[in-house]
Parts: structure tokens; C-alpha cells; sequence
């Protein structure tokens, strides 16, 4: 390497720092290999997920701009060397990677590769990944090159060695096996937000059967009475049709407010705010109960802190609109510091904190506290029976 010892530390610490902060799997693949790549001063630098084909599901580039991939075009099912390295235990240093009897050629826009370095990702005796970089920038011993130009072109390594080293080799070892703990711990929260999904639309399935078969049976039963009635006694049967379209009104809004929940959060595309107002718009249109939005200067969030304080957004407008006979429901969203806070409020029943335990599941509270806490915030909760619930949750921010 060329760092010393004491900027070397700081660097591969400001890498698995990095690594660390995300919980999305593109995100963590795209830091690896970003890390990975100035971390040993390589011109290129890459990593694959393998499939159940010999071949790679996911493949992250750095150094290669977007114009360049798309000119490179589609990767091929077989990668030579590259897939090598998701059945072959050791790392792999060469010095001309061209000359390597698994080399299969690249496509014409594919970028010169010579000097190379590679190491699979391990998560016990599974392979889940393999890093590469390709030339390197800096080889010991220099180059007519200015090392400290990180723009010029890979300083040649003398002929015959790889400019890469056995020290470099050991610092990517290190980078690997966090790289497998943040990998898989951005599996193991995506597939936990997976669950959670599923739940929740189970949930809602179940609460849009029951509200909305049941008004519906009622629909039906009165409307049958109303056509008895129409002949012998008409008032009454005026009376049973406003109940029908009484009945018909309460299950239009059931169905309103269970597309609001099942339908996608516009979250890419609109961002946390936008989104929130249109669906808190939609609930007070929906609902008797009057709902309220503000946002008071809240800054963007990384999207998993975006995801959570959405959910917990619907959560608990789900428990004020639907359990707590509330007449006004306000959701506000702040900064606080480089983060930001939710506050849900309702004038509704409320509950006793003391029976919080018993109370929390059935509104909810250990799933809000479960996302607020997965995405490094906090969730409070603050209520009494007559005088309403607080929900709050505050996220600290990227």
C-alpha cells in the first residue's frame, strides 16, 4: 500500500464505517466496491453477487462511467476469470490478467485490464460475493506517475509482477469479511422488510374482509327490506334506503383508506414529504376525523429512514383513525439536528401507560418501535385515558 501505517488504519476504518451505515443491499454492493477501489488505489474495481447458475445476479462496477456500461452492453452468462473466482477458494493476483488461461476476451468498449487482484466473499462456507480491482494506480516501488495524481493513468508495474501486493491483498482479506457481514446483514433487513410487507398486507386483508363484508351483508339485508317496504309502506322504506346509502358511504371509505395503505409509497420518485401529504390528504377525505399535515423545513433522508418513518406514519394514523374515536388527527414532520422527528397526535380515548405491554400490540407499538430502532431512532409514546395519544419518532439522519 502506499498509505502509512497510521493514514492506512484511517482509511480501512473510514471503509468498514461505510459499509456500516447501510442497510440496502445496492447500496451496501456500491459502497464495497467504491471502498475497496481508493482503498488500494485501483483504476477499477467491481463485485458480483453469484446466481443459482454459475453466473451473477448482481454485478456493481466503480470506475467505469454509465456511458461506458451501457456501451460495454450485457455481461455474459460465463465471466472467465470472474466466475472463477465464486468456485475457487483463494484470492487471485496477476499481473496480466489477459495471459490467464481463463480469460475469455471483453467486449471492444470493455476498458484494457491488466494487473489484477480478486477475492470471493464469504459468509461461512458460502460464497456470496467476489471482489475485483484491476490496474493498479501506485505499485510499490512507483512509477514515472505523480502517486499522488489520482486522475492519471496506473503507474506499470515492473514486467512480469503485479502491481498489486501481498499487503494489498491482506487489507482487501479485511474488507471482505466485513463486506460479508454488512452484505448479509442488508439481506437479512431486506428480507425482514419483506415479512413485514406481508404482514401487513395480511393485516389489511383481514380488516378489509371483515369491515367491509360485514357493511356489505348489512347493505344487502337493508336494501332487501327497502324493496318489502316500497309498496305498503313507503316512509319507511325511504328510511331504510339513507341506510343504505349510509352503509354505502362507510364501506367506500373502508375501501379508500385500505388502497391508501396497500398501494406503493411514491417514495422514489416523490420523496417523504410529498408522500405524506398526498396520503394524509386522501385519509381526511376518507375519514369523518379531521387529518392534518405539516412539514416544518424537514431535509431528505436515506431511504431506509425515509421507508420507516413512513410506515410508522401510516401505523399510527391506522390506530388513530381506526381505535382511538378520534374527531382531529395532526401528523407533523421536522428537522432536529442533521435528522428529523414524526409526531402523530389524536384527540381520541387514549390509554393507560401503565397497561402499555398489553396495549402495544394490539395498536402496533412494537412493530413502530421495532422500525424506528432498525434504522438507528427512537420511538416515544405518549398518552391517558380522555386526553389522547403522542406518537413520535426521531431518526438521526445520514
Amino acid at each position: 500500500m502506499s498509505h502509512g501505517p497510521r493514514s492506512g488504519l484511517a482509511a480501512v476504518s473510514t471503509a468498514l464505517l461505510a459499509m456500516s451505515r447501510h442497510l440496502e443491499v445496492r447500496d451496501v454492493l456500491k459502497t464495497i466496491v467504491a471502498s475497496a477501489r481508493e482503498l488500494l488505489d485501483a483504476e477499477y474495481a467491481a463485485l458480483g453477487v453469484p446466481d443459482d447458475h454459475g453466473g451473477f445476479a448482481q454485478f456493481v462496477v466503480d470506475g467505469v462511467s454509465d456511458d461506458q456500461w451501457k456501451a460495454i452492453g450485457p455481461l455474459p452468462r460465463q465471466h472467465g476469470i470472474l466466475a472463477a473466482m465464486l468456485r475457487e477458494d483463494g484470492p487471485q493476483r496477476l499481473a496480466d490478467v489477459r495471459r490467464d488461461p481463463r480469460f475469455e476476451g471483453w467486449p471492444s468498449a470493455h476498458p484494457d485490464l491488466v494487473d489484477f487482484l480478486g477475492l470471493p466473499i464469504r459468509d461461512g462456507d458460502e460464497v456470496i460475493g467476489a471482489l475485483f480491482l484491476a490496474n493498479k494506480r501506485t505499485p510499490a516501488g512507483g512509477g514515472p506517475e505523480d502517486p499522488q495524481d489520482p486522475s492519471g493513468p496506473p503507474c506499470p508495474a515492473p514486467e512480469g509482477a503485479c502491481g498489486f501486493t501481498q499487503d494489498d491483498e491482506d487489507v482487501l482479506g479485511i474488507l471482505a469479511q466485513h463486506a460479508a457481514i454488512a452484505l448479509t446483514n442488508a439481506r437479512l433487513y431486506e428480507r425482514s422488510r419483506e415479512l413485514t410487507i406481508a404482514e401487513e398486507r395480511s393485516r389489511l386483508a383481514h380488516e378489509l374482509h371483515d369491515a367491509v363484508s360485514q357493511k356489505l351483508f348489512s347493505l344487502r339485508l337493508t336494501a332487501q327490506a327497502a324493496a318489502r317496504l316500497v309498496d305498503r309502506d313507503p316512509a319507511r322504506a325511504k328510511g331504510e334506503l339513507q341506510q343504505v346509502a349510509a352503509l354505502a358511504a362507510e364501506a367506500a371509505d373502508e375501501l379508500r383508506a385500505a388502497v391508501v395503505e396497500l398501494r406503493p409509497a411514491a417514495l422514489d420518485e416523490d420523496g417523504l414529504v410529498p408522500t405524506l401529504r398526498t396520503q394524509i390528504q386522501v385519509l381526511d377525505r376518507a375519514h369523518s376525523a379531521r387529518v392534518t399535515f405539516a412539514g416544518h423545513g424537514a431535509r431528505a433522508l436515506p431511504a431506509a429512514q425515509e421507508e420507516a418513518v413512513l410506515r410508522v406514519a401510516q401505523e399510527a394514523l391506522h390506530n388513530a383513525l381506526r381505535h382511538s374515536g378520534a374527531d382531529r388527527v395532526d401528523v407533523t414532520l421536522g428537522r432536529r439536528g442533521s435528522g428529523a422527528v414524526l409526531r402523530v397526535t389524536d384527540d381520541g380515548k387514549g390509554f393507560d401507560p401503565q397497561i402499555i405491554r398489553s396495549a402495544g400490540r394490539h395498536l402496533g407499538l412494537v412493530s413502530m418501535r421495532d422500525r424506528a430502532s432498525g434504522v438507528g431512532g427512537s420511538l416515544t409514546v405518549e398518552s391517558a385515558p380522555g386526553k389522547g395519544t403522542t406518537i413520535e419518532m426521531e431518526v438521526p439522519g445520514g
